[in-house]
């Protein structure tokens, strides 16, 4: 075997080392590319579905409290009458405004006065008054009895509403609705809806 001979087969095996280095670099990338491209087509559907459902709660939020405070409102249909609509948990609540400041009402026909916490009075400017003692469920309160407020729900307004300013309310912006309001109308309950029609 001569000089020359050597060294074409030192160079043989040289190339056949760098070919098996490409070719195993090649399967090497062609695995990751793989896994890459599987990775990338099930990741839209994993990613695309969270956003879907995010959105479709944030919608159907939207819808609920668009029902409860838009269709839940109380309405004066053509006879005059005022219809408040019975929400699920058996109440009947209404958006309303006591002196033009905004209050949801709590419909209580066994309340004697439209009542309002002490810090709701001060928003409503509902001043003075006279001072007496309240008989509730949760037993005797402090408070006051302001006369000439005005209480309004929808297009209906009263002025010369007793009022009574005290009680603790779950929200300062809540108020009862009691018969100082509601003896201005004939009050008919049915299953699902108040009627009130003005005298």
């Amino acid at each position: 075997m001569g000089l020359d001979d050597r060294d074409w087969y030192r160079e043989a095996l040289r190339e056949r080392e760098k070919q098996r280095r490409i070719d195993e670099t090649r399967s090497k990338f062609s695995a990751f590319t793989d896994k890459h491209l599987r990775a990338k087509k099930t990741s839209p559907a994993i990613t695309g579905f969270i956003p879907m459902l995010v959105i479709w709660c944030a919608v159907m939020g939207v819808l609920y409290v668009l029902m409860t405070h838009y269709l839940k409102q109380a309405q004066v249909i053509a006879n005059g009458n005022l219809i408040i609509n019975r929400s699920q948990n058996g109440h009947f609540y209404t958006p309303g405004k006591i002196n033009d400041v905004d209050v949801k009402f709590l419909v209580d026909t066994g309340a004697s006065l439209v009542s309002v916490s002490e810090k709701f009075a001060q928003k409503a400017r509902i001043v003075r008054g006279v001072p007496t003692t309240f008989q509730t469920a949760n037993g005797e309160q402090p408070g006051r009895v302001v006369g000439n407020v005005g209480v309004s729900i929808g297009p209906i307004t009263v002025n010369n509403v007793k009022v009574g300013v005290g009680l603790r309310m779950r929200d300062e912006d809540e108020a009862l609705l009691g018969q100082s309001f509601l003896s201005k109308f004939d009050v008919t309950i049915g299953k699902d809806q108040m009627t009130l029609h003005p005298r």
